[in-house]
């Protein structure tokens, strides 16, 4: 896939990141009722990490959340427009978040995906990074099954690269 031009969101995206994550993150509805974020949320997000977008043409394809925190470099809300799934955007987009905590001195990038969404770990193994704990799902009664979440983690380090 040939890099998509991407750039550091403002708060006036808030509106259309929270469209392209709910619509996004759909194939959650079976366990999660509701939206995952409002356009509120973003803005909240945005005053501790940064959301770095893919756009296309001026439509905007692609997010992802990135919060430096210390020397671990966090990577949350990876979206990809669904018409858009399945073409390297994804990897894309991961790769110009470990970047962009790199940059900001991370050793290490870590998530969390939720159990149920059994497709992620496989895909986030390629991409090199390993299991390395769990964690509770948010208790926001939004939740329809029992479900908690891995932590993946992957070295930043030029080695890893």
């Amino acid at each position: 896939m040939a890099a998509l031009p991407l750039r550091p969101a403002t708060a006036a995206d808030a509106p259309r990141i929270a469209a392209l994550v709910n619509a996004a993150f759909q194939v959650e509805r079976f366990f999660v009722e509701g939206d995952r974020i409002s356009a509120d949320e973003v803005a909240s997000m945005m005053a501790r990490g940064s959301f770095l977008l893919a756009e296309d043409e001026g439509a905007l394809v692609g997010c992802v959340y990135t919060e430096p925190r210390g020397e671990s470099g966090y990577l949350g809300l990876l979206s990809v427009d669904p018409a858009r799934q399945a073409k390297g955007v994804g990897r894309f987009l991961v790769a110009a978040a470990e970047e962009h905590c790199r940059r900001a001195g991370c050793l290490r990038m870590d998530m969390l995906i939720v159990n149920l969404r059994t497709e992620l770990p496989p895909f986030y193994r390629r991409l090199g990074y390993a299991e390395s704990g769990t964690a509770p799902f948010p208790d926001n009664g939004r939740a329809t099954q029992a479900c908690h979440f891995i932590r993946m983690s992957k070295s930043l380090d030029a080695a890893a690269r």
